[in-house]
């Protein structure tokens, strides 16, 4: 359907000015919590990336009013718009992060949206940016962001992201808006305008998958929806039905939008609830995760060594394929979006975290020789049974002969039908924040991230995640 007659920027709006936090599920707030927990140790892991250190060198050398903080850096503070660009792109410059999910057969799954990032990085900044210390405001903040955030993904046609959008960076600036604007306390026309500017600012496009820029589109997505924001509550005016219309952005980034879906409205139910969001058990492309479990399925199954591997075949349909782009992986971002290198990673070290994920390993020469007796095959019966799932297949031929045959299992490990333990995803932050923040730390982190909206100090956890002021020194140096 066109969006010329829609009317979802006047519901979003009042979704958006109505919601309290006693309105909010339990069931959400339990999820959302195990969110917060995964996004912390993704900013701390991401805090060491080079194109954050570069990003947080930028900022240091901006400076300007002491807003919030960084990464890694101790005391010191920035704008708050400036610090939203760096933790938004941490938290997503492992590829880590969590992603929203969608039981629609027809829908593309790159078009649905990384959802914690922006509308969390944008509630801790501006409620640091505010001194907001209510962690039931930060949660609701969150909330409302995530919820706005994924009812704009599931809506969109497909020709959205088949177009050559990112929409964890284009979606996401709505995400991020809304979380801001609700801890700015606008309403009315204000809040409209903070949509209009959002819409605007909306931006990120695919070719720069397997690039620094591609976690960056999800910084600027915070940086913009803070900014936007920021901006209407000092009386910046935008359109006020930016959503809709034949210039709107549904119309204009995708053709256009799915009025069954949109009938629904926002929060009936909390997409968070249902139908869920997937936690990452590995820190590359969602679409690669159910095949790097069926290859470590195969491995463990068959006992298998690198070198009785003779050549691997990966089939699978379009949506993994396209979007999962490079056919031998140069360095570690590259790595990220290619099945090649996934796949021989798992074949080499029998595991896939970020300590794999280094430029050294990738382009060293048992990952070339692997990934290059490695085809990618797309099959059109995966195809035709649609992509309501994400489905492959892998076969390894070994050196002695025999063919080995792996399906990866559908109900893929993270999402809501086969979710990580709680202890797993403690686990996961203590990895991610290994060699950022000491043991004590990271026990204390944990805790105020389970209970930010239960009593947690923000202010002491704000302080703990920017890190002691020696590691600030240690990055400082490196990104000089």
């Amino acid at each position: 359907m066109s969006a010329s007659a829609s009317d979802i920027t006047r519901q979003a709006l009042g979704f958006v000015e109505q919601t309290s936090y006693r309105d909010l599920p339990a069931e959400a707030l339990r999820i959302g919590r195990r969110c917060i927990v995964d996004a912390a140790g993704l900013y701390l892991a991401g805090s060491r990336e080079h194109s954050v250190e570069i990003l947080i060198a930028d900022a240091l050398d901006q400076g300007g009013r002491p807003d919030a903080p960084l990464p890694a850096t101790g005391a010191t503070r920035v704008p708050a718009a400036l610090a939203a660009r760096v933790w938004g792109t941490a938290g997503h410059a492992h590829d880590w992060d969590d992603t929203q999910v969608s039981h629609d057969p027809a829908h593309v799954y790159g078009l649905l949206t990384h959802p914690t990032v922006p509308p969390l990085t944008a509630a801790l900044i501006t409620a640091e940016r505010l001194g907001t210390r209510d962690g039931r405001e930060v949660m609701l903040a969150f909330q409302l962001g995530f919820e706005v955030e994924c009812k704009i993904s599931e809506w969109m046609l497909p020709r959205h992201y088949r177009r050559g959008h990112h929409s964890s960076g284009t979606v996401g600036t709505f995400g991020a808006c809304v979380a801001a604007a609700k801890l700015h306390g606008l309403t009315g026309d204000r809040l409209a305008h903070a949509f209009g500017m959002a819409a605007s600012f909306a931006a990120g496009i695919r070719v720069n998958f397997g690039t620094m820029t591609k976690p960056l589109h999800v910084g600027r997505a915070c940086e913009n929806g803070v900014t936007a924001a920021a901006l209407a509550a000092r009386g910046f005016e935008a359109d006020p039905a930016a959503l809709d219309g034949p210039w709107g952005f549904f119309s204009v980034m995708g053709e256009g939008f799915d009025a069954a879906k949109a009938a629904q409205g926002f929060g009936k139910p909390f997409t968070i609830e249902s139908p869920g969001v997937s936690i990452k058990p590995y820190p590359s492309g969602i679409l690669t995760h159910q095949s790097m479990d069926a290859m470590l399925k195969l491995v463990l199954d068959h006992d298998l060594k690198p070198e009785e591997v003779a050549r691997i075949r990966f089939y699978a349909g379009r949506n993994i394929i396209e979007p999962i782009r490079y056919p031998i992986a140069k360095n570690h971002l590259q790595a990220k979006f290619s099945m090649p290198a996934l796949l021989a990673m798992i074949v080499l070290r029998r595991r896939a975290s970020h300590h794999e994920f280094e430029d050294a390993f990738v382009a060293g020469a048992a990952m070339q020789d692997l990934q290059a007796r490695t085809e990618v095959i797309n099959d059109e019966a995966i195809d035709a049974r649609g992509y309501d799932l994400i489905r492959s297949r892998i076969e390894v031929d070994t050196t002695d002969g025999r063919t080995l045959t792996q399906w990866a299992d559908e109900r893929y490990r993270g999402g809501p039908l086969n979710p990580i333990s709680d202890a797993d995803l403690d686990a996961k932050f203590r990895m991610c924040a290994e060699g950022v923040v000491d043991g004590a730390a990271q026990e204390e982190l944990l805790g105020l991230a389970r209970s930010l909206d239960t009593g947690a100090d923000l202010a002491r956890f704000m302080s703990l995640m920017a890190g002691a002021p020696a590691i600030a020194k240690e990055v400082r140096a490196r990104s000089a």
